[in-house]
């Protein structure tokens, strides 16, 4: 076990690893009545189809 002198400190990420603020679901246009699942814009539908397609391997 190791004593609390020899242990590393933990960092904390000052940028988010993602981000979420341009995902398809970022801005919910509606939502389905039963299942309450988000249904983007067309429009965001639109832009993240072309990012996919873009950023292919």
């Amino acid at each position: 076990m190791m004593r609390k002198a020899e242990r590393k400190p933990r960092r904390i990420r000052d940028v988010p690893i993602e981000e979420h603020s341009t995902a398809a679901w970022a801005n919910v246009e509606r939502e389905k009545p039963d299942s309450k699942v988000p249904v983007p814009s067309t429009e965001d539908m639109e832009l993240a189809r072309e990012w996919v397609n873009h950023n292919r391997k």
